[in-house]
């Protein structure tokens, strides 16, 4: 009889212990669960300690709250002006409504991928080769707004869409790697040329400026030449003039006028002295040739300046 009471009693502690175990349940962060009572939807619990009731209450849905990146697999894609692209990325969503993203859909990872390719490829068609390569942070937004407009109604919100590649066929790849080059090669000739116009330009600046400072320095060369025998010719007039006025204000006084005679009578012989010396034959009156006719000839001067009033 005990040990019937013992086997129904551990019986009964281990229902109460699985009991428990089905009412209790603790979610982790992140993480919601979706309640069904007795096959209806009854509530989203989220984490932290929450309650059920066993054998009436299930978990329907376990949905993670974490943003999660998807791969999108390469597809092909035809651009705006006929060019076959082949093209994958990657895709980050995050579960905003738990429920809809639970009854809304029945995999919403396989839809959103679905929506993506048929997205990207609507967005490819509508652009040249080219601005595929240019505008790739604008194709990326692009796609993102068309997949939430979809999505909104599953629970789940689109936070980034890159694109990992884009690969065009040989051909192309060949044709864009010579259009580059050509490229290049244009840019490199226009920079050629443009630094030898620059280098033109520069030396012919630079030879103008070399002609205007030569002329200027010649023109102020002149100008300071002429400046100096202005100068010169004034110091040389002004020396004369005073010189003139000594000579004027000595020849007042008695001494003066003997100085003055005596310097006339001295020039006279030494001009008949240079002639002389400068003609083989002199002709000249014998009496006006000797030293007395000429002192003689130098007093008749100076008695009639003396006449005239200058030498008072």
């Amino acid at each position: 009889m005990l040990e019937m009471n013992l086997i129904v009693t551990g019986a009964l502690v281990l229902a109460v212990l699985i009991l428990i175990s089905k009412t209790v349940v603790i979610l982790p962060q992140n993480m919601a669960y979706i309640i069904e009572r007795l096959g209806k939807y009854y509530e989203t619990q989220t984490a932290g300690l929450q309650f059920v009731i066993p054998f009436i209450d299930r978990i329907a849905y376990r949905v993670s709250l974490k943003e999660s990146a998807i791969d999108i697999p390469s597809q092909s894609a035809i651009t705006k002006d006929n060019i076959s692209l082949t093209i994958d990325g990657v895709l980050y969503i995050k579960v905003m409504e738990p429920y809809k993203a639970s009854y809304g859909i029945d995999n919403y990872v396989y839809a959103v991928i679905q929506l993506a390719q048929t997205s990207m490829r609507s967005e490819i068609g509508k652009l040249d080769l080219d601005k595929t390569f240019e505008e790739r942070d604008s194709l990326n937004i692009k796609i993102i707004h068309a997949i939430n407009q979809a999505s909104a109604a599953w629970g789940v919100q689109v936070m980034r869409y890159e694109i990992k590649d884009i690969n065009p066929p040989a051909s192309v790849l060949d044709a864009m790697e010579k259009q580059m080059r050509a490229e290049r090669e244009k840019r490199a000739s226009i920079l050629d040329s443009e630094g030898k116009r620059q280098a033109a330009i520069n030396i012919a600046e630079g030879d103008k400026q070399a002609t205007v400072l030569a002329a200027e320095a010649e023109r102020e060369q002149q100008v300071l030449k002429a400046e100096g025998e202005a100068r010169s010719i004034t110091l040389v007039a002004e020396a004369k003039a005073r010189a003139l006025t000594m000579i004027g204000q000595a020849a007042a006084t008695p001494e003066g006028q003997a100085a003055v005679l005596l310097d006339l009578a001295s020039e006279a012989i030494a001009a008949k002295k240079a002639i002389a010396r400068e003609s083989t034959v002199v002709l000249m009156d014998n009496d006006k040739s000797s030293a007395g006719s000429t002192v003689a000839e130098a007093l008749g001067v100076v008695a009639a300046i003396q006449k005239s009033g200058v030498l008072s």
